[in-house]
C-alpha cells in the first residue's frame, strides 16, 4: 500500500531587531523565495493527490460493477411459447420445462411466439434474445465467388446445360418461368464415379449466377447429440433465405441420406434424424424464393428412395466419364498454360486414355510437366504424356492390390 507524501518543513521567519533596514529587506525575500518553493511542492503534490483519486474513483467504479454482476443472479434460455392474456408460456432450454409466468409492458410488446428469451429463477421474462444461427453454419457461407467458370469445364456439355436450366435461369430469369406457368426445379442432384466434375459444376453455377454459396459436405451434418445434426441443417437453410439469392450445394450427400435400415443403435436414428429435417426443409422449397439446392454423390445406389422423390430432387443429372472428345477438350483445358512441343497431339492421346476421369487427365497433365523438369526440359513432349499414363495406371493398379497384414 503507498504511503502519502510528507509535506515540506513550514519556512519560518526571525527578525533580530538590531537588524538594520537593509538586513531585514534580505532576510524577507530569502523567507518568501522558501514560502514559494514549499508552495511549489505543495502544488506538485495537490495534482498528484488527484491523479490518484481519479485512477482510485475508475478502480472502485470497475470493483462495484463487477459486485453487482455477481450479486446477480444468473439468466436462463428459454422459448415464448404461446402469449396468452395472463403472460406468456415459456418453455426453458434442457429440461423442457413449460411455465406460464407474467412478462413487462414493454417487453411483451416486442415479444413474439417463438422467441428466445432470457428468464430468471422465479421464470419472469427479463430480455429478448436475437435468434439463435449456429456458428458452424455462418463458416459454410463461402464469402467470394468460386473461381471457376463454365469454359474450365470439358466433356460435360449436356450435363451443364441440364444445371444451367435447373439453377442458374430460374435465378437469373425469374419472371420467364412466371410467364409460363412453371413452377421451376427445386433441386438438382449430380451422380457418378469421383474426379468427373460435379463440384466444379456447382462452382461454376454460383460463379456464373452471382448467389451466395453455401457448401457443406453430408458428413459435416452428422453430428454427436441428439437433434445437433437436424438444428444444423434448419440454420444452414435459414441462412440461405436471409442471403437470397442463394445456392445449398451438399457434397457426398450419401453420407446423410443412405437407405434406412432397421438398425437401433443411437448414431444410425441421429443420422436418420438429420434426413429427416434435410427432407422436411426440402418440401418447403417451393415457398423460398430464389434458393436452389445442388448435391452430389458417387454412391447412388446407396441413396434412400424418399430424397429422390420429384419435389425434392427434380433433376438426377448423371456425370460420367469423358468420352474420347470430352478426354480431348479436358486435356487442352489443363494444358492452355503449359508450354508443350510441337509434337504434342492431343486428340490422338485422348484416345489412349479411356477409363480416365477429369480430375485423373489433371493429374496426368502435372505429371507429363514433371517429367519435363526431370529431364532438364522446358518443354513437355509426347513421351511425357505417355510416362504420366503409365505411371497413373501403374498407382491405379497399386491401389487396387488388397494389403495383407500379417
Amino acid at each position: 500500500m503507498s504511503r502519502s507524501p510528507s509535506l515540506p518543513e513550514r519556512p519560518r521567519l526571525e527578525l533580530d531587531p538590531d537588524m538594520t533596514p537593509d538586513e531585514r529587506l534580505e532576510a524577507l525575500r530569502e523567507h518568501f523565495k522558501e514560502i514559494v518553493q514549499v508552495n511549489e511542492q505543495l502544488t506538485e503534490q495537490l495534482d498528484a493527490a488527484r491523479d490518484r483519486q481519479h485512477d482510485l474513483t475508475d478502480e472502485v467504479d470497475q470493483l462495484e460493477r463487477e459486485n453487482e454482476t455477481l450479486k446477480t443472479s444468473s439468466l436462463y434460455i428459454a422459448t415464448a411459447e404461446e402469449l396468452t392474456d395472463d403472460g406468456v408460456v415459456v418453455k426453458q432450454h434442457g429440461n423442457n420445462q413449460e411455465v406460464l409466468t407474467e412478462v413487462s409492458p414493454s417487453i411483451r410488446d416486442g415479444l413474439e411466439a417463438g422467441d428466445r428469451v432470457a428468464i430468471n429463477d422465479s421464470f419472469g421474462v427479463k430480455q429478448i434474445l436475437d435468434p439463435e444461427t449456429d456458428a458452424r453454419a455462418q463458416a459454410m457461407q463461402v464469402d467470394g465467388s468460386p473461381d471457376v467458370s463454365y469454359s474450365d469445364i470439358g466433356g460435360l456439355e449436356e450435363q451443364i446445360r441440364e444445371v444451367r436450366e435447373a439453377v442458374e435461369e430460374p435465378l437469373v430469369n425469374a419472371d420467364q418461368f412466371r410467364e409460363v406457368g412453371i413452377e421451376p426445379p427445386s433441386g438438382v442432384l449430380l451422380h457418378g464415379p469421383p474426379g468427373t466434375g460435379k463440384t466444379m459444376l456447382a462452382k461454376a453455377v454460383a460463379n456464373e449466377t452471382d448467389a451466395t454459396f453455401i457448401k457443406m459436405a453430408g458428413s459435416e451434418l452428422v453430428r454427436k447429440f441428439i437433434g445437433e445434426g437436424a438444428r444444423l441443417v434448419r440454420d444452414l437453410f435459414e441462412l440461405a433465405a436471409e442471403r437470397e439469392p442463394a445456392i445449398i450445394f451438399i457434397d457426398e450427400i450419401d453420407a446423410i441420406a443412405a437407405k434406412r435400415t432397421e438398425s437401433k443403435t443411437s448414431g444410425d436414428a441421429e443420422v436418420q434424424r438429420t434426413m429427416m429435417q434435410l427432407l422436411s426443409e426440402m418440401d418447403g422449397f417451393d415457398e423460398r424464393g430464389e434458393i436452389r439446392i445442388i448435391a452430389a454423390t458417387n454412391r447412388f445406389d446407396m441413396l434412400d428412395r424418399a430424397i429422390l422423390r420429384p419435389g425434392r430432387f427434380d433433376r438426377l443429372i448423371e456425370v460420367p466419364n469423358p468420352d474420347v472428345e470430352g478426354r480431348e477438350r479436358i486435356l487442352e483445358i489443363h494444358t492452355q498454360e503449359m508450354n508443350l512441343d510441337d509434337d504434342v497431339d492431343l486428340g490422338a492421346f485422348a484416345t489412349e486414355t479411356d477409363g480416365l476421369s477429369g480430375a485423373e487427365l489433371a493429374s496426368l497433365a502435372t505429371e507429363a510437366g514433371m517429367f519435363a523438369i526431370r529431364d532438364g526440359r522446358t518443354t513437355v513432349q509426347q513421351s511425357d504424356l505417355h510416362d504420366a499414363l503409365e505411371k497413373i495406371e501403374a498407382d491405379d493398379d497399386a491401389s487396387s492390390v488388397p494389403v495383407a497384414f500379417a
